[in-house]
């Protein structure tokens, strides 16, 4: 063997040696080593489809790589917490997010119709965000304590603390976020057992009250968007052109897209929202199906990691807790998906770690590091 080839064969136990200890490095400061590599993956590809969504801002681009160093290191100190320590502090968690959200009704900021934020001057931010942690949270921690499978007095006081939330935030208005949130709490309550009968129970509690609501409480910007679901080309230049226009960006890609920055639709403006809510359009039409393909791997990756941490879980409070935060950011991506394509309403929900996003890129990687921290505290126990 030749004297490069040998020196080749040497430098592979160091290698090794290296990556082993940078992997111990990384779990020795709480942080999941899968985990975050896919999640900086999924950060940097997210950064190449903004750029192209945004019509090429770099301002905007920018701003959202302060958003993500700001998210990650929340999340560097979220995977620090000791899971006992959040589970007694949780009902102050929640009562001072819904606090919060009953104070934008008194001094809030409206913007496009809607009154979601509260303006501290030179930052301005949501407080449902909170709530997409508080609840989950409050909703583990409530169930750590009483008996599994819940009693119906249980289901009742967990239905309150999901609804009181949902339903302030929906007086906002904000049905994406309100959905959101419901969901978090929800999958919290599936979790922690509870029997079939109350699900079917509540399934056809569901479809009974479907006429009542359409008639007498949903609005009319509401049916429209469900109507505009049913039937895009009703309305073609109107509430229909989101949908038409994506789904042509999305169809036009094909197999391997347009190229990045080359895409019709997006670049020349056919497309509202493309940095937003409609990103993925931008996506399909300039990486095409192979493109989508990747982003749905990085996100089946996240997802199944999550599951994995959940099901390890010590104790009750943390695996009802990994499991919501795990199913709530697949909702995310699910519901997100199914508006763009036309499955679901457009309910203004963004595309996770790839929309443009303030708090809700920090309140996902925050999500995210209180799952390394319950992985965290498997490790402690175990070794």
């Amino acid at each position: 063997m030749s004297g490069r080839g040998q020196d080749f064969v040497r430098q592979l136990p160091d290698s090794a040696h290296h990556f082993g200890r940078s992997v111990g490095f990384l779990r020795r400061i709480h942080i999941d080593p899968f985990l975050m590599l896919v999640l900086i993956v999924l950060t940097l590809f997210g950064l190449m489809v903004l750029y192209s969504g945004s019509g090429q801002d770099e301002a905007m681009v920018r701003r959202q790589i302060v958003f993500y160093v700001v998210g990650y290191s929340v999340m560097f100190s979220a995977a620090q917490l000791d899971m006992s320590t959040l589970r007694r502090w949780a009902p102050w968690f929640y009562a001072v997010g819904v606090v919060l959200l009953v104070l934008i009704f008194v001094v809030g900021v409206g913007a496009k119709g809607a009154k979601r934020w509260i303006s501290l001057g030179f930052f301005r931010f949501q407080p449902s965000e909170i709530l997409k942690l508080a609840v989950p949270i409050t909703v583990a921690a409530y169930f750590a304590t009483r008996v599994i499978p819940p009693r119906p007095k249980n289901i009742f006081w967990c239905l309150v603390i999901i609804g009181l939330p949902s339903v302030l935030i929906l007086k906002q208005p904000d049905l994406g976020t309100s959905i959101l949130i419901a969901a978090s709490g929800l999958i919290g309550l599936f979790l922690a057992g509870i029997r079939w009968r109350y699900i079917f129970g509540s399934l056809i509690a569901i479809l009974a009250s479907l006429w009542p609501m359409w008639h007498f409480v949903m609005k009319d910007y509401q049916k429209r968007r469900v109507l505009t679901m049913l039937d895009p080309e009703a309305d073609k230049l109107g509430a229909g052109w989101n949908i038409i226009q994506s789904k042509t960006a999305i169809g036009s890609g094909g197999i391997y897209g347009k190229g990045w920055l080359n895409g019709t639709q997006s670049q020349l403006d056919f497309l509202p929202e493309s940095h937003t809510d409609f990103i993925i359009a931008v996506l399909a039409e300039e990486f095409g199906l192979i493109g989508v393909m990747f982003l749905l791997t990085m996100y089946l990756l996240i997802v199944g990691r999550g599951l994995t941490i959940a099901w390890n879980a010590q104790n009750l409070f943390n695996r009802i807790l990994a499991g919501s935060i795990t199913l709530t950011f697949f909702v995310y991506v699910f519901v997100n998906i199914g508006m763009v394509t036309g499955l679901l309403p457009v309910v203004g929900v963004p595309l996770p770690l790839v929309s443009l996003g303030g708090t809700s890129i920090v309140t996902l990687l925050t999500g995210f590091g209180i799952l390394m921290a319950i992985a965290t505290e498997k490790k402690k126990v175990t070794t």
